[in-house]
Parts: C-alpha cells; structure tokens; sequence
C-alpha cells in the first residue's frame, strides 16, 4: 500500500510539472507583437491612442466590474481596458 502511495505521488507531481510546462510552452508561442507576428495595443496604451492607431474596433463591449473593464473585439485579437488603459491583449486562434 505504501508504495501505491509513493507511486501516485510521483505521477501526480510529473502531472503537474508537465502542465507547467504545457502552460508556458503556450505563453512562448504566442506569435510576437511586430511585423513578422500580430501587431497589436500594448499594455498602457490609452483608448484614443490604440483607436488612432488600429482603427475602429469591430465590437465594443460596455464596461463590466469594479474597476471598470471594457472589452475591444479586433479581427484576430480582444484588448481588455482597464478605466482608460490597456491591461492585456489576448490573441483568438
């Protein structure tokens, strides 16, 4: 019986240290922000700036929560605000 349980802890910690890896294998491929990958809004940018920038978004969603989040549907990516300020970009696959 002790070695079942030395057995399962082994395999769940290889477990979970390969769905690390899994996760940050997928952040690594995320394709570059520039004109060989997806140009896209930067973290900080202000509203005006990522409109004159990459035009008029194709959907706006209103803002949601405390702090107010507001969400930009591009074609191949949503940019999450933060009040004004970009707070992340998600690219859609």
């Amino acid at each position: 019986m002790r070695r079942a349980l030395i057995l399962i802890s082994v395999l769940l910690a290889a477990d979970a240290q390969a769905g690390s890896l899994l996760l940050i294998d997928a952040i690594r491929a995320e394709p570059p922000n520039n004109s060989a990958g997806i140009l896209r809004p930067r973290r900080g940018s202000d509203m005006q700036s990522v409109q004159t920038r990459f035009g008029e978004p194709l959907r706006k969603a209103p803002a949601v929560g405390k702090p107010p989040i507001t969400r930009w549907y591009y074609g191949d990516y949503i940019v999450y605000f933060e009040y004004n300020k970009v707070l992340d970009t998600v690219i859609l696959r």
